[in-house]
C-alpha cells in the first residue's frame, strides 16, 4: 500500500510540543503496522527562530528535523501571513502532500491551512473549536478562519465540538483529547527540576497585548512585587525588548531566566506554588500538573478550566491580580479529566489513516495529475 503523506507545519514553541507527540505516533504506526506507513513531512516556518524558541524543542522532543526552514522570521501580520502563504503554497505543490496538518492558533496555522485549502488539499487542525470570544486576539481570528476550511477537526474537550456545531461545522469532528496532555504524561519523568531551595511562583508572559503596551506590563509587573513567594520569570523576545525599550526596573523579587527548554519548563512547573500567565499552553499545563493558575487575560479559551477551579481569569489590573494570590496559594483540590486519557495523538494518527490512507495525492489546481 502506497504511504500517506502528511506535510506538518510548525512554527512556534507550542506547536513544536504538540507536533512532536504525533510525530512520535507516527514513528509507532509506521514500526507496529508492516506494509503501511506514513510519511511525514515537517515544514518549519520560522516563525519562532532563535535556538532555545526553536531547536531547544526539536533535541528535547525528539522531534524529526523539518525537511524546509521557510525563515519567516518576525514581522506584523500581513507580512508574515503572506510570505508564510506564498512559501507554503510553493511547498505543497512541490511535495504534494495528501493533508497538512496545522496546529493550534498561529499565524503559521492560518496560513498552513490557507495555502492547503486553496489548492484543494485537505487540512487537519489541532486544537480545534477553541473560542475566547474575543475577536481583537489574533489567535481568535486564526482559530474562525482555520476551523472553517478544515477537512478534519482534532477537538480537545467536548465544549470545542459543541462550539464548532453552533457555527455550523459538523462534518469531519474528533473529539480526541489535549496532545499537550500528552506531552506532559511522556516528558514528565525526563523534566529538569530547579535548583531552587525555596518556594516560588512561575509566571510567562508573552501575549502582544500584554508586552507592547508598557502601561499594562507595569501593572502586571507591579503586581508580581506583592507576591506572597518569589518570582521566576522566563524572558519571552517581545517582553525583553519591551522591558529594555521602557526601562523598566525589575523588583528584585522577580528573578529574570533566558526563554527555558521544555524539560526544564516542565521541571519548573512540577516544582512551583502556583502559575500566573498569559500563555493558553501554559494554562493547561499548569493544570496537567495540579497546580492552580492565574491568567492575566480578559478571556481565556480553555474555559473549562475556570469552570473546575483551575484558572482565574483576571485581567492586569494590580488589584485584582493582587487579590488573587490568596486564592493561588491553596492546593489544587482536584484534576479532573478535561481533556483525554493521553492518547490524543495516537487517535489523531488514527483516524487520519482512516480518513486518508487510501486516498491519492489531490491533482492540484495548476499542476498535472500523477
Amino acid at each position: 500500500m502506497a504511504p500517506l503523506t502528511i506535510m506538518t507545519v510548525v512554527g512556534a514553541r507550542p506547536q513544536f510540543v504538540k507536533a512532536a507527540v504525533v510525530s512520535r505516533a507516527i514513528a509507532e504506526y509506521n514500526r507496529t503496522r508492516p506494509g503501511q506507513s506514513i510519511v511525514e513531512q515537517i515544514v518549519h516556518t520560522g516563525q519562532h527562530y532563535d535556538y532555545t524558541m526553536s531547536q531547544a524543542f526539536f533535541d528535547d522532543m525528539g522531534l524529526p528535523s523539518p525537511v524546509v526552514n521557510l525563515g519567516v522570521g518576525s514581522g506584523s501580520h500581513g507580512v508574515m501571513t503572506g510570505t508564510l502563504l506564498a512559501g507554503l503554497e510553493q511547498e505543497i505543490l512541490a511535495r504534494r502532500p495528501h493533508a497538512v496538518l496545522v496546529y493550534g492558533d498561529t499565524n503559521s496555522t492560518l496560513a498552513g491551512a490557507l495555502a492547503a485549502a486553496k489548492l484543494h488539499v485537505p487540512v487537519a487542525h489541532v486544537e480545534a473549536g477553541l473560542r475566547s470570544f474575543n475577536r481583537q486576539m489574533p489567535e481568535e481570528i486564526n482559530r474562525i478562519v482555520t476551523d472553517h476550511v478544515s477537512t478534519s477537526l482534532f477537538c480537545p474537550s467536548e465544549r470545542a465540538k459543541a462550539q464548532l456545531a453552533c457555527e455550523g461545522i459538523t462534518q469531519g469532528v474528533h473529539v480526541v483529547g489535549d496532545v499537550m496532555y500528552d506531552a506532559v504524561c511522556y516528558y514528565r519523568p525526563k523534566a529538569i527540576p530547579p535548583a531552587y531551595d525555596h518556594p516560588y511562583a512561575l509566571v510567562s508572559l508573552h501575549r502582544a497585548e500584554n508586552t507592547d503596551d508598557p502601561q499594562r506590563l507595569r501593572r502586571i509587573l507591579a503586581a508580581l512585587r506583592a507576591a506572597p513567594v518569589p518570582i521566576i520569570l522566563p524572558l519571552h523576545p517581545r517582553t525583553r525588548r519591551t522591558l529594555e525599550r521602557a526601562h523598566m526596573v525589575i523588583d528584585a523579587q522577580i528573578h529574570l531566566l533566558t526563554p527555558l527548554s521544555y524539560l526544564a519548563m516542565l521541571g519548573h512547573l512540577e516544582g512551583c506554588a502556583f502559575v500566573l500567565t498569559d500563555s493558553g499552553g501554559l494554562q493547561k499545563e499548569a493544570f496537567f500538573c495540579g497546580k492552580k493558575c492565574i491568567t492575566v487575560r480578559d478571556e481565556t479559551e480553555w474555559i473549562e478550566l475556570v469552570e473546575c477551579g483551575a484558572n482565574r481569569v483576571v485581567g492586569t489590573e494590580e488589584a485584582a491580580i493582587v487579590a488573587a494570590f490568596a486564592w493561588a496559594m491553596q492546593p489544587l483540590s482536584q484534576v479532573p479529566e478535561l481533556y483525554g486519557q493521553g492518547d490524543a495523538g495516537e487517535r489523531i494518527v488514527q483516524l487520519l489513516v482512516e480518513h486518508g490512507v487510501n486516498s491519492p495525492p489531490i491533482s492540484m489546481p495548476g499542476t498535472p495529475a500523477k
